[in-house]
């Protein structure tokens, strides 16, 4: 009886904060009680130094003061807002919990004061995100949603999967039996950390071509962090990207699209003189080099080294050769 009443003394507290006021036949229907019940259930509150008053008359009702009700949730408009842009987001959607999400915000809203709810609603209408690329292959987003389930499924029960993976650098697939521990979205792209062979490894998720979730159980090691252990990974690998330094002059115009690029990175401009932006940057390899400043033609030079000038230039000849045979 005491659990009962303690879940319908929120209930009311929740009910005054989100209606500003309510009746209290109305809170008797809602609550399924007596109207003595509730006026009963008022004194309770008022008792536990909880502000709650009665307006008389034909439009009147319980209510709480309106910084009190502030104060029942503590969350600021902007902290809701926080709430409603993550629950947009194609991640949610992703795990599978887009319905459940959309259910705990609408309960959150529901408990908020008129001035709070409203200034999360404008948010709500004006921000969407959308972490989907604009163009997939097709079947590819319901295929990823599968293996993206499996894999949740196997991290909640801590259930070992039987995997078969083909890595970016081969054709073929390799079959693994691992311990998944974790799930990580980078951008709109999902990641498995796991343990196989005895090692911490990560699995991109797209890459998965069969899952299997196994009977045999695992105990997660009690140490493990998976966000330090992403960070510390993606340092790493960071580190471990491969480097071709060069010097180039990039069109000024072209130059902000350019330092944007995805794999150059911008080590020191150096001057910008006679419409062009002079500048050291890094590329991840001598073919990516070329392939990016081949993109630009005549906007963007290799000024540095000798190597990568005499690879654009083959380049170039080649394709001047096979446009003049046609």
């Amino acid at each position: 009886m005491k659990r009962l009443k303690a879940d319908r003394l929120l209930a009311i507290l929740i009910a005054l904060q989100a209606n500003g006021r309510v009746t209290a036949r109305e809170l008797a229907g809602r609550l399924e009680v007596s109207e003595r019940t509730i006026h009963r259930d008022m004194e309770t509150l008022g008792m536990a130094g909880i502000p709650v008053y009665a307006d008389r008359g034909y439009q009147g009702g319980w209510s709480l003061p309106e910084g009190y009700r502030t104060r029942l949730t503590g969350l600021t408009s902007e902290e809701i807002s926080s709430l409603l842009v993550l629950g947009a987001s194609g991640l949610i959607r992703d795990l599978g919990l887009a319905d459940s999400a959309e259910a705990a915000l609408l309960k959150l809203l529901s408990a908020l004061p008129s001035s709070v709810r409203r200034n999360a609603e404008i948010a709500r209408q004006r921000i969407h995100v959308d972490g989907a690329p604009w163009r997939a292959p097709a079947g590819s987003a319901a295929a990823d949603s599968e293996r993206l389930a499996a894999v949740q499924q196997a991290v909640w029960e801590e259930r070992k999967l039987r995997i078969r993976y083909r890595a970016i650098e081969s054709e073929t697939d390799k079959e693994r039996t691992v311990s998944p521990l974790g799930l990580v979205a980078k951008q709109s792209v999902w990641y498995m950390v796991a343990i196989a062979d005895g090692d911490f490894r990560t699995y991109r998720i797209s890459r998965l071509t069969e899952t299997e979730m196994l009977e045999e159980t695992f105990e997660r090691p009690d140490a493990f962090d998976l966000a330090a252990y992403w960070e510390q990974s993606t340092l790493r690998f960071q580190a471990a990207l491969p480097r071709y330094p060069a010097e180039v002059k990039v069109d000024e115009s072209r130059w902000p699209r350019f330092s944007r690029e995805r794999y150059v990175y911008v080590q020191k401009e150096l001057s910008s003189e006679g419409g062009w932006t002079f500048a050291e940057v890094e590329f991840h390899t001598l073919e990516s080099a070329c392939a990016i400043l081949l993109g630009y033609g005549r906007h963007a030079l290799a000024l540095e080294p000798e190597e990568l000038r005499q690879a654009i230039r083959a380049e170039v000849q080649a394709l001047a050769v096979q446009y003049g045979n046609e």
